[in-house]
């Protein structure tokens, strides 16, 4: 059976590219980190939190999730048996790849682009002030990384707010578009400079692929591997119900859905 892209799905896909094209070409531009700079800090927050959740489906507690200016993140968790450990390690990376992959299949479903922004600002907020804040006094956790931790996601969550009481339904699609680019993007690019830290020859580095290795006793470098493959298979499968589908007698999907403004 012939595979194709939908018709309703071209204008979305058009921004998704441009999306995506524009993240790469960002790249190579002098100082550009500056305007992205905020989308780096947006994935920082949904990687800590793929840790906190994964460890409270595990039966675990998280004792804090803090954001360094540096745009990396730490989460303390209570530590479980083998499977809880390489369950929590993994969801770091592929929580990431996995939320940027998720918001695709919510824009290609018609669920409105603010609907989708909305969530996301929902999402940083709790684990600002439930896992920034909160967690950390109880606990009695280092207060030094509290103050940016709780700028961060305060701003992120204004910033994806406005976007969506303000932004045109085509801006904020393409918003959305951008947004999942970068977990998607920078899921990859952590996921290839973790497998060359985690190479026998590098400097002993700590990452969640070292965490891997000392809970389960295979080297690094190959969780390293499992988990970009793991990205990729994932990827692909988001990118198939984005814009492809089988042709045959389904009736498309519903274009993009805006919702009124009050």
């Amino acid at each position: 059976m012939r595979l194709g892209i939908f018709r309703d799905a071209r204008p979305q896909a058009t921004l998704l590219l441009a999306a995506a094209a524009l993240s790469i070409v960002l790249w190579f531009i002098p100082f550009a980190e500056i305007l992205t700079y905020p989308f780096r800090i947006f994935v920082t927050f949904i990687h800590e939190g793929g840790h906190a959740i994964a460890a409270l489906l595990t039966g675990n507690s998280v004792q804090s999730l803090s954001i360094a200016t540096n745009a990396s993140g730490e989460t303390y968790t209570s530590q479980g048996g083998t499977f809880s450990q390489m369950f929590v390690a993994s969801a770091g990376y592929l929580g990431a790849m996995a939320y940027g992959t998720l918001l695709l299949v919510l824009i290609r479903k018609a669920v409105a682009a603010r609907v989708v922004l909305i969530g996301s600002a929902a999402v940083v907020l709790a684990l600002t002030l439930i896992y920034g804040l909160l967690k950390p006094i109880l606990s009695g956790a280092a207060w030094s990384a509290i103050p940016f931790t709780i700028l961060a996601g305060t701003l992120l969550t204004l910033g994806l707010i406005l976007a969506a009481r303000f932004a045109s339904g085509r801006v904020a699609t393409f918003f959305v578009s951008f947004l999942a680019a970068q977990c998607v993007l920078n899921a990859l690019l952590d996921l290839k400079t973790v497998f060359f830290l985690s190479s026998p020859f590098a400097p002993s580095v700590p990452t969640d692929a070292v965490n891997m290795a000392n809970a389960t006793g295979i080297p690094a470098f190959i969780w390293a591997t499992i988990w970009i493959a793991i990205a990729l298979a994932i990827l692909a499968l988001a990118m198939r119900i984005y814009v492809v589908t089988r042709d045959s007698r389904i009736q498309p999907d519903l274009r993009f859905e805006e919702i009124p403004r009050s």
